[in-house]
């Protein structure tokens, strides 16, 4: 099925509840901007456009579950996870609705946004320069990702930036955000656009080739394991000969350490399942098996995922999502 054939709407889903919730929020602010949205096949705000586009699976318990098949997550699939992301996306949005960008204090606390927008990205997972809300520390990204976190942090309900944040730089940005939206308060748009950019209705492409995309895109390049790691965990001895292989011990608990090492690291749960999967791949060519119990190696091998993981970050690799 192609997307643009899909019967969906926001209207009379939990989307336009959520939604509703963002406004009221704003409302509370006193800010009377309200960002217009629109479903499409990803979550984005366009340049120029003072809107939120939000993907398609979230209008449908049924394509909810489609893209956990796929990708084994669903991005925004919680009350908490999407209203995340829809404060990130209202930052964008009320970035562009005030030109806010073309500012000279906007420059000088998130910097320059005419930097090219990177394909990855290197993370500094312990810097304090950031606010932390989306997760992937995705402020470091881009200037723009940066004041959209900031805003995000700042809008959300109860929210006690000035202590979470005392003593880091981060707390400028933050006290900055709430200047420049106490001076917006009650004020009109100056981009008033209603566009809906890269709707559902005019996608062609179908299901099948969504899936194929997006899992090209979040799929590992080459994994960063090596056969001394696997054989420090693992064993080929003769001695462990009786005891569960590897191979098999990481199929039992895949989905479980998938989980954990996305908790942690940040990173895509498809991402880390590839991993695993390389992994499994390579346990199973070495004939490895356990050398110790169960529970020690599920540790063991979730510290040794995070590493690489990390690994992988670090070296530069960590991609801008969609």
């Amino acid at each position: 099925m192609r997307l643009c054939d899909l019967p969906l709407s926001i209207a009379g889903t939990v989307l336009e509840e959520r939604i509703e919730q963002l406004y009221e929020e704003l409302a509370a602010r006193g800010i009377v901007f309200r960002p217009h949205c629109w479903l499409s096949d990803e979550w984005f705000s366009p340049d120029g456009v003072p809107g939120i586009a939000i993907p398609f699976y979230l209008a449908h318990p049924r394509l909810a579950r489609l893209e956990r098949k796929q990708v084994l997550e669903v991005e925004g699939g919680t009350h908490q996870w999407c209203m995340k992301i829809l404060r990130h996306e209202a930052g964008h949005a009320i970035d562009t609705a005030f030109r806010l960008r073309r500012r000279k204090g906007y420059r000088e606390v998130f910097g320059r946004v005419s930097v090219p927008y990177p394909d990855y990205y290197r993370p500094k997972p312990y810097s304090r320069n950031y606010v932390l809300h989306l997760g992937m520390w995705y402020a470091q990204s881009h200037p723009v990702e940066d004041f959209a976190e900031t805003f995000a942090v700042w809008l959300r309900p109860h929210s006690r930036w000035r202590a979470q944040y005392r003593g880091w730089p981060a707390l400028k940005k933050l006290e900055y955000v709430d200047n420049l939206m106490e001076e917006l308060r009650g004020q009109r748009p100056l981009v008033t656009s209603r566009v809906h950019v890269d709707p559902l209705k005019s996608m062609k492409k179908t299901l099948r080739e969504h899936y194929q995309q997006k899992r090209e895109h979040y799929g590992v390049d080459s994994p960063s394991f090596y056969d001394r790691d696997l054989r420090r965990l693992f064993s080929d001895l003769p001695e462990h000969a009786h005891n569960p292989t590897a191979c098999g011990f990481l199929r039992r608990h895949r989905a479980e350490l998938r989980r954990g090492i996305a908790q942690w690291t940040g990173e895509y749960q498809y991402t880390i399942d590839q991993v695993l999967g390389e992994m499994m791949e390579r346990c199973r060519e070495l004939r490895l098996r356990l050398r110790t119990d169960e529970e020690q190696t599920k540790r063991d091998v979730m510290v040794l995922v995070t590493v690489q993981t990390m690994n992988y970050l670090h070296q530069g690799n960590h991609r801008v999502a969609l």
